[in-house]
C-alpha cells in the first residue's frame, strides 16, 4: 500500500513526497478512506503512529470539494488538544501537509499573550487548533465563533480527561454545529471515554492499530530497584555512559524536575525543564534546544509524556514511577518513534513497588531487572497493600553483569483492524501533587529514524555491576 492507493489529491501527494513519505502507517491506511466518505470515526491509537497525518489529509482534501470563502473568527475545522506542545505540532502538521492548498490554520493556547492570536482569528482561519481552556476564553470574548465548523476532532482524548478538562470539552461540543464531521482519538477506552465518544459522534467507524495500553515493541526496558536517596547518584551513572545521548527524564512533580534539573547542571550535564509551571516562552526555548542538541537531557512532568515528538529520543528514564499505570505507556512511547529503537529504564524505590505491580498489570508485561551499583533489595521485596496484587516472577538474575537484551512482553499483537459501531488549563497542581493527579478526575482515564548517534548499541546500562 502507497499513498498513491489512497487517492488523495494532487496537493497533498505533492507533500508528502517531499516530506520522503510514501507509505501509510496502519492508522492512516484504515482511517483514511472512512474519513474521505464523511464518516465519523473513532480511532484507538497510541501516540507516534501517524494519526496526526490520519486526520488532516481527509479532512484537507473533503474541504477542498467546497470552496467557502473563509469568515473572520469563524473556523470550519476544531482540533482540540491537551497540552500546548501537542497543539504547537498538530499545527506544524497543518502547515506541511496543507502547504500546497490555499487554507489558512492557526494555533490558540494559553501561557501567551492572546494578542496574535486574535489578531489571526480575526483575519480569518479555516482550521484551528487549541487547548480547551483558551479556546473557552476566546469564545467567551467574542472572538471565536463555532457556528460553522465542519469538521471536529477530539485528540487524545484519554489525556484530556486526565488533566480535567471533561467539563469544558462537553461545554464546546454543546456549541457545535450538529451537523458535522466528528473524530475522536484516544490510547484507551475507559467507561469515561466510551460514554464522551456516544455524545459526539454519530454511527462512527472504528479503527485499532494496536492493543489498548501495549507498549512500543522496538523499546527495551528494564527496572532498576533502588533507594530514593540514591536515584541522583543512578541517574548521574546511567548519564555518564556515551550511549545515552538524547535522554528524557520523567518526574512526578514540578518541584522534583527542577531539583534533578539543578542537580544535573551542577554535574556538567546540559539539562533543561517543562512543566505546567513554566511559561510557554521557556517551554518552548527548552524544547527548542533540546531538540538541537544544546541540551542532552530534558526533565519534565506527564506533560510532556503527549506532545512530544522528537525522532532521536534514545532513553526514556522514569526517574519516578508515575501513579498512573497508562502514563507509563505514553512516557516510554516518546522513543522510538517512527521504526526507531529504543531504551526505557525506570527507577523503582520501596514506596513506589505498587506503582510498578499496576504496571504489569496495566501492560501484561514483566519487566526485566537490571542489576546496578545501587540495588536495593529493600525496594525489590517491598510488599505494600495486601489488597494489591501481588508481584510478578523477575526475570533478572542477581548478580548478572546488567540486564539481558530483551524487552520482557507477554503476547502482543501487530497490526490493526478497522470496524465498524453504532487560557489553557494545562497542569496546574500544588505542593507535591503529581501533574497527572491535576483538578481531581478520575484517574483511571489516563492512560522518525534512529538516534542522534548510530553507535549507542543496544542501549544496555555500561559498567552496571
Amino acid at each position: 500500500m502507497s499513498f498513491d492507493n489512497l487517492n488523495l489529491i494532487y496537493p497533498l501527494q505533492r507533500a508528502l513526497t517531499e516530506e520522503g513519505y510514501t507509505t501509510p502507517t496502519p492508522i492512516q491506511e484504515l482511517s483514511i478512506p472512512h474519513l474521505l466518505d464523511g464518516r465519523d470515526m473513532i480511532g484507538i491509537a497510541q501516540t507516534g503512529t501517524g494519526k496526526t497525518a490520519a486526520f488532516i489529509l481527509p479532512i484537507l482534501q473533503n474541504m477542498s470539494a467546497s470552496h467557502k470563502t473563509v469568515k473572520p473568527r469563524s473556523p470550519r475545522v476544531l482540533v482540540l488538544a491537551p497540552t500546548r506542545e501537542l497543539a504547537a505540532q498538530i499545527g506544524d502538521s497543518f502547515a506541511t501537509y496543507g502547504k500546497y492548498t490555499r487554507y489558512k490554520h492557526t494555533v490558540v493556547f494559553g501561557g501567551v499573550g492572546q494578542t496574535p492570536q486574535v489578531r489571526a482569528l480575526s483575519k480569518g482561519v479555516d482550521c484551528l487548533v487549541a487547548t480547551p481552556g483558551r479556546l473557552l476564553d476566546l469564545i467567551q470574548q467574542g472572538h471565536i465563533r463555532l457556528s460553522s465548523v465542519e469538521y471536529f476532532v477530539l485528540d487524545e482524548a484519554d489525556r484530556m480527561l486526565d488533566m480535567g478538562f471533561l467539563n469544558d470539552v462537553n461545554k464546546i461540543v454543546d456549541m457545535l454545529p450538529k451537523k458535522r464531521q466528528s473524530l475522536f482519538f484516544s490510547a484507551t477506552m475507559s467507561p469515561e471515554i466510551s460514554a464522551l465518544a456516544r455524545k459526539m459522534l454519530s454511527n462512527p467507524a472504528q479503527v485499532e492499530v494496536t492493543p489498548q495500553a501495549t507498549t512500543v515493541e522496538r523499546i527495551e526496558q528494564f527496572i532498576f530497584f533502588v533507594d530514593s536517596d540514591n536515584k541522583n547518584e543512578l541517574l548521574l551513572h546511567l548519564l555518564r555512559g556515551k550511549h545515552l545521548d538524547c535522554v528524557l527524564v520523567f518526574t512526578r512533580t514540578k518541584h522534583r524536575a527542577n531539583k534533578v534539573t539543578e542537580m544535573l547542571n551542577k554535574n556538567n550535564i546540559n539539562a533543561g525543564a517543562i512543566h505546567g509551571s513554566k511559561s510557554q516562552t521557556h517551554r518552548t526555548k527548552t524544547l527548542q534546544n533540546f531538540k538541537s542538541g544544546q541540551l542532552r537531557v530534558l526533565v519534565a512532568t506527564d506533560i510532556a509524556a503527549r506532545g512530544i515528538d522528537i525522532e532521536d529520543i534514545s532513553h526514556v528514564i522514569n526517574y519516578d514511577l508515575p501513579n498512573i499505570p497508562e502514563s507509563y505507556v505514553h512516557r516510554i512511547g516518546r522513543t522510538a518513534r517512527a521504526g526507531a529503537e529504543g531504551t526505557a529504564y525506570s527507577f523503582c524505590a520501596a514506596d513506589e513497588r505498587d506503582f510498578l505491580r499496576e504496571i504489569e498489570k496495566l501492560t501484561d508485561m514483566e519487566i526485566e531487572v537490571a542489576e546496578h551499583n545501587y540495588h536495593s533489595e529493600k525496594a525489590k521485596n517491598a510488599t505494600g497493600d495486601a489488597a494489591k496484587p501481588a508481584p510478578k516472577q523477575q526475570r533478572g538474575r542477581t548478580g548478572s553483569a546488567g540486564p539481558k537484551r530483551g524487552r520482557g512482553k507477554k503476547g502482543e499483537s501487530k497490526g490493526g483492524r478497522s470496524s465498524s459501531s453504532s487560557s489553557n488549563k494545562d497542569s496546574k497542581n500544588k505542593g507535591g501533587r503529581s501533574e497527572n493527579a491535576n483538578r481531581g478526575q478520575a484517574k483511571s482515564t489516563s492512560k522518525k529514524n534512529s538516534g542522534r548517534n548510530s553507535g549507542r548499541g543496544s542501549g544496555k546500562p555500561k559498567n552496571s555491576q
